[in-house]
């Protein structure tokens, strides 16, 4: 078949195909590699490419494959990892001209070691912007990485490397963060799926210097994959203190479930003032299926009262907390943006911080209170399409930072739901538009049920680049 076919395939069916010796994880890794020589120096979507080591993990699944005992379950799959998470044998350097690339590097994240153990084949590492900071992907280090639907245009971020390795076949498997919308938003700029969990689902460590509205989790072409690598990267790791029990459940079976009866919250604005026509019209649009699928879908009032302070004095002081780790000759390599969120972060006194922390709990109790009422909660992603790439806000906006022009996505994690974007429909300039579904606080698998459910009726498109 030809490679660029390939390339585009799930994990869920290149595991299918291993099993069945219709294909190889050395065939599917050197497509990956040829997406990636094809695209990624038009895209920049990876600032790190190991092709030796990937075709040699390959080969060495393409052995257990052959004798009937892969080693785990994503056992030859391509996958890639961000560049803000540790990995062993590969720099981390966050995208920051502030890093020692000399390292030592010999330390994997807690789901970068689970995704080896299950046999991952690992192709390299992600672009972000620098630390993660901001919801565009551009940095001094590596460039601006572009939307593959018009390279004039942003993925987001900050993981919008991931988003745009997954949305042109430049691996099957590919982990993002969430810090306030970091997987969502480039998921919606790109019309991939993507799922930020329930905090401490996945475990982390280091833990983000942004602390506790920090998540990690995946972007795929398919709800199935995300949910299959969700499951091996929430498996146990005693170095993260935060995280969740593991419950040893097999999240893929989510997807199988029904979403009749369900009773669904639509929130078109969310408190937000202004939404894009088009992107309103395919959100409702979006809505109206679940209608379709048997559920009780009513529009309602945003159960949240505005939050932007709130999570601005909790980004900006992360900004603040992870300078305290640079000396000064450091610290003026950094982006001028996350320079002066930082010099704010820092302004704020304790009380200011302390009063924002009892705001976030308030809100956590108004959500969990709202779950009662209803299954899930849909928004739109994002309120305009993709703009122009290297900017952190829209041209012309007169929006100041990221943070206010992604009114929906960072309340939920202060709230520390899970949530997640998946592609609702193009606009007449063929931009992608993502639907945001909210689950209550520990159930992932409504949210992936009610992803899959859409997804059944209204399957993905992607670029055709």
């Amino acid at each position: 078949m030809p490679k660029t076919e390939l390339a585009f395939w799930s994990a869920t069916e290149l595991l299918h195909g291993y099993a069945a010796r219709t294909v190889s994880p050395v065939e599917a890794t050197r497509a990956a590699l040829d997406r990636i020589d094809a695209l990624n120096n038009r895209l920049n979507a990876f600032c790190l490419i190991d092709a030796d080591g990937a075709m040699a993990a390959a080969r060495e699944s393409e052995a257990r494959w052959a004798k009937g005992a892969p080693k785990g379950l994503v056992d030859g799959v391509p996958t890639s990892i961000k560049d803000l998470s540790l990995t062993r044998g590969w720099p981390t350097l966050r995208g920051s001209k502030a890093i020692d690339p000399k390292g030592p590097w010999d330390v994997d994240a807690p789901f970068v070691a689970r995704l080896r153990e299950h046999g991952a084949v690992l192709l390299g590492k992600t672009t972000t912007p620098e630390f993660g900071w901001k919801g565009v992907t551009d940095n001094a280090l590596t460039g601006i990485t572009r939307n593959p639907w018009d390279p004039s245009k942003t993925p987001g971020g900050s993981s919008g490397g991931a988003a745009v390795a997954a949305a042109t076949g430049m691996g099957a498997l590919h982990q993002g963060s969430d810090g306030g919308g970091s997987i969502r938003m480039p998921a919606g700029y790109t019309g991939v799926y993507g799922i930020k969990p329930t905090f401490g689902k996945v475990p982390a460590y280091p833990l983000s210097p942004f602390g506790t509205v920090a998540h990690i989790g995946p972007l795929t072409r398919t709800v199935a994959d995300s949910a299959l690598m969700l499951t091996v990267m929430s498996e146990p790791d005693a170095r993260d203190w935060y995280a969740l029990p593991a419950d040893g459940s097999d999240l893929r079976r989510a997807c199988a479930a029904s979403v009749k009866g369900w009773r669904i919250a639509y929130s078109p604005l969310l408190g937000n003032k202004t939404v894009h026509p088009e992107v309103a019209a395919l959100v409702r649009a979006a809505a109206e299926t679940f209608a379709e699928l048997g559920a009780i879908v009513e529009e309602v009032d945003s159960p949240l009262a505005d939050s932007h302070e709130t999570f601005r004095k909790h980004w900006f002081t992360g900004a603040a907390n992870l300078f305290t780790a640079f000396s000064a000759e450091q610290k003026a390599l950094i982006d001028p943006g996350l320079q002066q969120i930082a010099a704010e972060g820092a302004a704020f006194t304790l009380l200011e911080y302390l009063a924002a922390v009892k705001e976030r709990e308030a809100m956590g109790t108004a959500m969990n209170l709202f779950h009662q009422r209803y299954d899930v909660l849909l928004t739109p992603t994002l309120p305009q399409p993709a703009f122009e790439a290297g900017h952190e806000v829209p041209p012309g906006s007169n929006l100041g930072r990221w943070t206010e022009w992604t009114p929906y996505s960072y309340p939920i994690n202060l709230t520390q739901q899970p949530a997640a974007s998946i592609p609702c429909g193009l606009t007449s300039d063929g931009l992608p538009v993502g639907l945001h579904i909210v689950g209550p606080k520990n159930r992932d698998d409504m949210v992936l049920t009610a992803s899959a459910a859409y997804e059944t009726v209204r399957p993905v498109a992607l670029p055709k680049i």
